[in-house]
């Protein structure tokens, strides 16, 4: 029903900045959650921020006020504009969808509702 494909990333010294691109394929974009993850090495996956058919959004306490998710329904296209990085910031991200019965996502939804995943985005910052 989507498909997913992840840019932008790269190495970075600590303190700059990243954006992220993710582009969807597919007719039901505008109705999925989406969500950016991100997983270091011997680490599990971590939900870095998420945001609703309606532009709700939900952060991990980690990136707070340095991280910001933003979506286009009508370009079927997610960002995530990375700032501040450090290099607890490095891993593998990934872009991710959450589709539910066709429905708009009006709530945020749990990490194993995301279905549909990207290929993924290396990010390395440097300190």
């Amino acid at each position: 029903q989507v498909q997913l494909a992840e840019s932008g990333g790269g190495s970075v010294q600590a303190g700059g900045s990243l954006r992220l691109s993710c582009a969807a394929t597919g007719d039901t974009y505008s109705r999925a959650c989406m969500g950016l993850f991100r997983q270091a090495p011997g680490r599990g996956r971590e939900e870095v921020a998420s945001i609703t058919s309606f532009g709700v959004r939900r952060y991990a306490d980690s990136v707070k006020g340095r991280f910001t998710i933003s979506r286009d329904n009508a370009k079927k296209f997610l960002s995530l504009q990375m700032n501040g990085l450090n290099p607890d910031d490095t891993a593998m991200y990934y872009c991710a969808a959450s589709i539910y019965r066709g429905i708009y996502c009006d709530t945020l939804r749990p990490v194993s509702s995301y279905g549909y995943w990207g290929q993924g985005t290396q990010v390395t910052v440097s300190s």
